[in-house]
């Protein structure tokens, strides 16, 4: 067996593709529109690790979606954790779990999607703002 994607819905394409390429900085890998279907699939992935893909499907048709906690959440390994947060939250993201422990980090995609941020080899010692900052809404 080898992983192909996940799969999540999207219920505003473009705030989608803003949040997920350009403030965590994956790219998109391919695009599929169909008319019949009346719905448009875009693959993406981190830069080197393409093998690791998240479809975003968007229905034309307006659709509300839930929060589906079942779902879980994606996670991503990160160089540095400190630095990635600080330029999401610079970029209008909420940072709902602060890497306190320089290990783990969580945000929310625009459609309430967990994203998980691990650092990468051992935590990065702990510094401020981080250490002291609250969690934020749910995670």
């Amino acid at each position: 067996m080898k992983y192909l994607h996940t799969m999540v819905r999207v219920s505003d394409l473009d705030a989608s593709l803003d949040f997920y390429c350009n403030k965590l900085g994956l790219r998109e890998l391919s695009r599929r529109d169909s008319e019949q279907g009346r719905f448009t699939l875009v693959f993406l992935a981190a830069e080197g690790d393409e093998n690791a893909q998240i479809e975003l499907t968007w229905n034309w048709d307006p659709e509300a979606y839930g929060e589906g906690r079942n779902f879980g959440h994606l996670a991503y390994r990160v160089d540095n954790i400190y630095d990635l947060c600080a330029s999401l939250q610079s970029k209008g993201v909420t940072i709902n779990r602060p890497p306190r422990d320089g290990r783990m980090a969580f945000i929310r995609s625009p459609d309430n999607i967990s994203i998980e941020l691990l650092q990468a080899g051992d935590p990065l010692p702990a510094q401020e703002p981080w250490l002291s900052m609250p969690n934020t809404g749910k995670w």
